[in-house]
């Protein structure tokens, strides 16, 4: 599978107060269905990997939740928007889709943590899935 074109991103949170640019945002979509994801949005994170190319206007309105001791999650601290995953090693964002004001080229090509999926929803794409042990198994390669 080749990996699709990065392009530039551009978006920001429901009250305008931040506004995001992603230098290198990866249009593959990507659903988490881990718990903590769960929690957080009531459903599961539709993302994309954003690198670590990242500028923000208004970061002093940003809130910043140490998720895990590989994590953190960002969000607007006016109207609450989740901004960002990053992981605190290498400071490597995925943010969510709905966030970016152009959805143009964007496509759902992966799902992640499939082992703890709910059985209440279902997504009708064929995507490449991956158990929680494979992301970690990956990420430490």
């Amino acid at each position: 599978m080749s990996e699709p074109e990065r392009s530039v991103g551009q978006g920001q949170c429901l009250c305008g107060q931040v506004k995001v640019m992603a230098s290198t945002l990866n249009p593959a979509i990507g659903a988490c269905h881990c718990q903590m994801c769960r929690q957080w949005g009531g459903g599961p994170l539709l993302a994309l990997e954003c690198g670590t190319d990242v500028t923000f206007e208004g970061e002093e309105n940003i809130t910043v939740f140490s998720s895990s001791d590989w994590a953190e999650r960002g969000f607007c601290r006016h109207c609450g928007t989740h901004l960002f995953y990053r992981l605190k090693q290498n400071h490597q964002y995925y943010m969510p889709a709905g966030l970016f004001s152009s959805q143009d080229g964007f496509q759902f090509e992966h799902q992640v943590f499939i082992d703890e999926k709910p059985p209440y929803y279902s997504f009708a794409n064929a995507t490449h899935n991956m158990t929680g042990a494979e992301v970690f198994a990956q990420f430490s390669s």
